[in-house]
């Protein structure tokens, strides 16, 4: 019996799956959740097959929920909004359910899934979505970060950011408490910051800009004994800028 769980904080679609599923006897219902903590907390103790996963939900959205799992599993996201598309895939969805669909979308859906089940060496990978709705799609910047820290789960508004350092597999999240890990990569934040908040001024370090006070900047590179290109922030840290960074804090300071 395969383990299904459904994630959504709307009665009316989790009814709407539970009618679906019952094309599938081979399928069982082992929970449903309401919110993003719940089904954090289901998954880790069903270890389900599939998770029909909603993204706006109280507490944490279904992403936000996702990088908290240490092993995620199969998910086909279900939801009202079409600008998520692109981070769905991202996550490695296996599908993106715009509601309402329709059984037949549903069944295509649960299609892939099996097809996934029957070619287990192939792994999760990024499914074809429909290219209307890709292209109709864009980044939507994230608004807070979601940490763990021992057993407790962390929401960081992009607001209390200092800067950001790359450590590795991980990024290093620093704000007034300290800093938090998370693993992710540069790449990432750098496209999901909001741009007029965060620069990247360097290969390791995105920086707020409301936190820059002074920059230091040579052209002359014939000089080795200097420490180099830098900005100050105002807590006091000093983080190093490349060239290419310093060409954006150009154009962003207007300098």
């Amino acid at each position: 019996m395969k383990r299904i769980l459904i994630i959504d904080d709307e009665q009316l679609a989790r009814d709407i799956i539970l009618e679906y599923l019952e094309a599938y006897p081979d399928c069982e219902v082992v929970a449903q959740c309401e919110n993003g903590f719940d089904g954090l907390k289901a998954i880790q103790a069903h270890h389900p097959d599939l998770v029909f996963l909603d993204i706006q939900m109280p507490h944490l959205n279904g992403f936000e929920m996702l990088e908290l799992c240490e092993d995620p599993p199969p998910v086909i996201f279900t939801t009202a909004y079409d600008e998520y598309a692109i981070r769905a895939f991202e996550a490695n969805a296996l599908d993106y359910l715009l509601k309402p669909f329709s059984k037949e979308r549903f069944q295509k859906a649960m299609e892939k899934w099996e097809k996934q089940l029957m070619q287990p060496h192939v792994g999760r990978q990024q499914t074809t979505a429909n290219s209307s709705l890709l292209a109709g799609s864009y980044h939507s910047p994230l608004l807070r970060i979601v940490v763990k820290k021992s057993d407790q789960i962390k929401i960081i508004p992009v607001a209390a950011i200092w800067y950001l350092e790359a450590a590795d597999d991980y990024v290093k999240i620093y704000t007034a408490e300290g800093y938090f890990l998370k693993k992710a990569t540069m790449q990432y934040y750098e496209d999901h910051l909001p741009s007029d908040q965060f620069v990247r001024v360097h290969r390791s370090f995105i920086v707020a800009i409301s936190q820059i006070s002074s920059i230091q900047f040579s052209e002359r590179e014939e000089e080795p004994n200097r420490r180099g290109n830098w900005i100050q922030l105002s807590s006091g840290k000093q983080i190093p800028v490349s060239k290419q960074g310093y060409q954006k804090l150009k154009t962003i300071l207007d300098i």
